[in-house]
Protein backbone atom coordinates (compact mmCIF):
# COMPACT_ATOMS: atom_id res chain seq x y z
CA UNK A 1 0.00 0.00 0.00
CA UNK A 2 1.00 3.60 -0.49
CA UNK A 3 2.80 5.36 2.34
CA UNK A 4 0.01 7.95 2.52
CA UNK A 5 -2.64 5.34 3.36
CA UNK A 6 -3.50 5.89 6.99
CA UNK A 7 -6.90 4.22 7.38
CA UNK A 8 -8.43 0.89 6.47
CA UNK A 9 -10.59 2.77 3.96
CA UNK A 10 -7.49 4.20 2.26
CA UNK A 11 -5.95 0.73 2.04
CA UNK A 12 -9.18 -0.73 0.63
CA UNK A 13 -9.58 1.99 -1.99
CA UNK A 14 -5.99 1.72 -3.23
CA UNK A 15 -6.13 -2.09 -3.35
CA UNK A 16 -9.54 -2.11 -5.08
CA UNK A 17 -8.43 0.36 -7.72
CA UNK A 18 -5.20 -1.54 -8.31
CA UNK A 19 -7.16 -4.76 -8.84
CA UNK A 20 -9.99 -3.53 -11.05
CA UNK A 21 -9.33 0.01 -12.21
CA UNK A 22 -12.18 2.52 -12.18
CA UNK A 23 -15.41 1.41 -10.50
CA UNK A 24 -18.68 2.75 -9.14
CA UNK A 25 -19.46 2.36 -5.46
CA UNK A 26 -22.82 2.67 -3.70
CA UNK A 27 -22.52 4.33 -0.29
CA UNK A 28 -24.91 4.04 2.64
CA UNK A 29 -24.36 6.15 5.74
CA UNK A 30 -25.66 4.58 8.93
CA UNK A 31 -25.97 5.20 12.62
CA UNK A 32 -24.87 2.18 14.58
CA UNK A 33 -26.02 1.54 18.10
CA UNK A 34 -25.08 -1.30 20.40
CA UNK A 35 -27.77 -3.55 18.92
CA UNK A 36 -29.14 -1.55 15.99
CA UNK A 37 -28.23 -0.02 12.65
CA UNK A 38 -30.25 2.86 11.25
CA UNK A 39 -30.07 3.81 7.58
CA UNK A 40 -29.53 7.55 7.15
CA UNK A 41 -28.43 8.64 3.67
CA UNK A 42 -27.17 7.04 0.48
CA UNK A 43 -25.34 8.04 -2.66
CA UNK A 44 -22.95 6.70 -5.26
CA UNK A 45 -19.46 7.64 -6.36
CA UNK A 46 -17.46 6.91 -9.49
CA UNK A 47 -13.94 6.00 -8.36
CA UNK A 48 -11.59 6.93 -11.21
CA UNK A 49 -8.33 6.99 -9.27
CA UNK A 50 -6.85 5.94 -5.95
CA UNK A 51 -6.01 9.39 -4.59
CA UNK A 52 -9.12 9.91 -2.44
CA UNK A 53 -8.47 9.52 1.27
CA UNK A 54 -10.78 9.17 4.23
CA UNK A 55 -10.72 12.85 5.30
CA UNK A 56 -12.04 13.80 1.84
CA UNK A 57 -14.86 11.25 2.16
CA UNK A 58 -15.76 12.63 5.59
CA UNK A 59 -16.00 16.14 4.08
CA UNK A 60 -18.32 14.79 1.37
CA UNK A 61 -20.45 13.01 3.98
CA UNK A 62 -20.72 16.23 6.02
CA UNK A 63 -22.88 17.68 3.24
CA UNK A 64 -25.53 15.08 4.12
CA UNK A 65 -25.99 16.69 7.55
CA UNK A 66 -26.60 13.20 8.93
CA UNK A 67 -25.32 12.11 12.34
CA UNK A 68 -23.57 9.04 10.91
CA UNK A 69 -20.96 6.82 12.52
CA UNK A 70 -20.65 4.15 9.85
CA UNK A 71 -20.38 4.03 6.07
CA UNK A 72 -21.05 0.95 3.95
CA UNK A 73 -19.56 0.72 0.45
CA UNK A 74 -20.97 -1.71 -2.11
CA UNK A 75 -19.57 -2.19 -5.60
CA UNK A 76 -22.28 -1.20 -8.10
CA UNK A 77 -20.97 -3.75 -10.61
CA UNK A 78 -18.21 -6.34 -10.70
CA UNK A 79 -16.95 -5.09 -14.04
CA UNK A 80 -16.18 -1.51 -13.01
CA UNK A 81 -17.96 1.74 -13.80
CA UNK A 82 -21.68 2.03 -14.46
CA UNK A 83 -23.49 5.09 -15.77
CA UNK A 84 -25.33 7.43 -13.42
CA UNK A 85 -28.80 6.09 -14.24
CA UNK A 86 -27.70 2.53 -13.53
CA UNK A 87 -26.00 3.59 -10.28
CA UNK A 88 -29.16 5.40 -9.10
CA UNK A 89 -31.35 2.40 -9.95
CA UNK A 90 -29.03 -0.03 -8.16
CA UNK A 91 -28.75 2.30 -5.17
CA UNK A 92 -32.55 2.45 -4.92
CA UNK A 93 -32.79 -1.34 -5.04
CA UNK A 94 -30.02 -1.69 -2.46
CA UNK A 95 -31.63 0.68 0.01
CA UNK A 96 -34.98 -1.11 -0.37
CA UNK A 97 -33.28 -4.44 0.38
CA UNK A 98 -31.43 -2.92 3.35
CA UNK A 99 -34.69 -1.59 4.78
CA UNK A 100 -35.92 -5.18 4.97
CA UNK A 101 -32.65 -6.93 5.80
CA UNK A 102 -29.81 -5.11 7.59
CA UNK A 103 -27.70 -8.28 7.45
CA UNK A 104 -26.82 -7.28 3.87
CA UNK A 105 -24.46 -4.74 5.43
CA UNK A 106 -22.20 -7.72 6.12
CA UNK A 107 -21.51 -7.87 2.37
CA UNK A 108 -20.26 -4.28 2.28
CA UNK A 109 -16.89 -2.75 2.88
CA UNK A 110 -17.92 -1.14 6.16
CA UNK A 111 -16.02 1.63 7.98
CA UNK A 112 -16.52 3.70 11.12
CA UNK A 113 -16.21 7.50 11.30
CA UNK A 114 -12.42 7.19 11.64
CA UNK A 115 -12.13 5.10 8.46
CA UNK A 116 -11.44 1.86 10.32
CA UNK A 117 -13.02 -1.37 9.14
CA UNK A 118 -16.17 -2.51 10.95
CA UNK A 119 -17.97 -5.81 10.87
CA UNK A 120 -21.70 -6.13 11.41
CA UNK A 121 -22.81 -9.35 13.04
CA UNK A 122 -26.33 -10.52 13.61
CA UNK A 123 -27.40 -10.80 17.23
CA UNK A 124 -28.77 -14.24 17.91
CA UNK A 125 -31.44 -14.21 20.57
CA UNK A 126 -32.19 -17.38 22.46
Amino acid sequence: MSADCTTDFDDWLVASFATSGAFTVLIVLVETGETSVGLLRSSYLHVIGDETRWPEMVRLFAASRAAWNGAAFFRADRTGLVDGATARRRLGALTQHLERDRSLLGEAEFFNAEGLRLKIEEIRRS
